[in-house]
């Protein structure tokens, strides 16, 4: 998986000089080459291409000589032209909105993604795309992102990669990775401030009518604890965990119900769960408070006791630590009420 090292001479050379790749773009055309593989979100391939045309436009008119040249190269057609020598500054990988490709990507793509990187391309992906990137090798021990639901799977299959799904957008200089499933957006807009400028990106944004301020995946991530692990005493204790939130659960508790030792639950339990118990706890009660948050008028203060905890203090601390934003933040961004 990792085994393509006879590039790492190019690779060095690229990430030593990515500070400076964008800049070299200035006042030129550009060409960036999207990857339409089996599976892939058709709304983010043309909808990339679109954003781009509309920066051309805005270029234009503040009379930039900024060009952005779009090519999209279908995988699901005759796709032996991809594999040639044409020049790009910058290669996409848009999210997967169904299929496994991404788990298996062909050996020709990764290939080519690695001569372009070789020959000073910037290599981007959303979501499910940085799975091809990975394959390339090019990641390893790079900080990186994807889908916040992939994160797991991604981890498994990459241990040596440095994942943050927390975040939206990761900018390595030579890779970009980018999360959710919209985050083509943010990576649109990421490209167009550093080859173009922070002020057509702006209107950019204005024009379409989307933020162009930071944000983090967390904000948006939902708790799916794993309950097919085989295990009917940890699942015992997951469901009591589960029906009583608000009540002071210890690990004594839990084991003792369970008929197991401490020391055999906890090991059993990370196991399981890949969380320790008073992690996984402080998961479940925070997704509780986001969806009263978002359902209900009630007061922070009630909110935290409904969900474990006395101390509306330390509910605070640890509902930032996790969804990083306060709970009234939380509220101005999602509740309808």
């Amino acid at each position: 998986m990792f085994a393509i090292y006879s590039f790492l001479g190019v690779i060095h050379n690229a990430v030593k000089n990515a500070k400076s790749s964008f800049s070299n773009m200035k006042d030129r055309q550009v060409n960036i080459a999207i990857i339409n593989y089996p599976g892939a979100m058709l709304s983010a391939v043309y909808g990339m291409q679109e954003i781009f045309q509309l920066a051309n436009k805005i270029c234009h008119e503040r009379e930039l000589k900024n060009h952005f040249s779009i090519m999209i190269y279908d995988l699901n057609e005759e796709h032996q032209s991809l594999f040639n020598d044409s020049v790009t500054q910058v290669v996409i990988i848009p999210p997967d909105i169904g299929g496994n490709y991404y788990q298996q990507p062909e050996k020709s793509l990764t290939e080519w993604l690695l001569k372009q990187h070789g020959n000073g391309a910037t290599l981007c992906s959303v979501c499910a795309g940085a799975f091809i990137l990975a394959e390339t090798g090019l990641l390893v021990k790079r900080e990186v992102t994807t889908h916040w639901d992939l994160a797991d799977q991604f981890s498994k299959k990459y241990p040596n990669v440095l994942l943050d799904s927390n975040k939206i957008l990761i900018n390595g200089g030579d890779i970009i990775t980018a999360g959710g499933l919209m985050s083509w957006l943010d990576l649109c807009m990421e490209l167009v401030g550093q080859i173009a400028d922070q002020n057509v990106m702006r209107q950019l944004g204005k024009y379409l009518v989307i933020d162009t301020g930071p944000r983090e995946q967390r904000y948006y991530v939902s708790f799916s604890p794993v309950l097919d692990h085989g295990d009917k005493e940890i699942l015992k204790a997951q469901h009591f965990m589960q029906a009583h939130i608000e009540k002071n659960i210890t690990v004594k508790q839990l084991a003792t119900d369970n008929f197991l030792t401490e020391r055999t639950f906890l090991r059993r339990f990370l196991k399981a769960t890949e969380l320790k118990p008073i992690h996984y706890l402080q998961k479940l009660r925070i997704q509780k408070a986001c969806d009263l948050i978002e359902t209900t008028n009630l007061t922070v203060d009630a909110i935290a006791f409904k969900v474990g905890y006395g101390d509306t203090s330390a509910f605070r601390k640890i509902f930032i630590k996790i969804m990083g934003l306060t709970p009234r933040e939380f509220k101005n961004r999602f509740s309808k009420n």
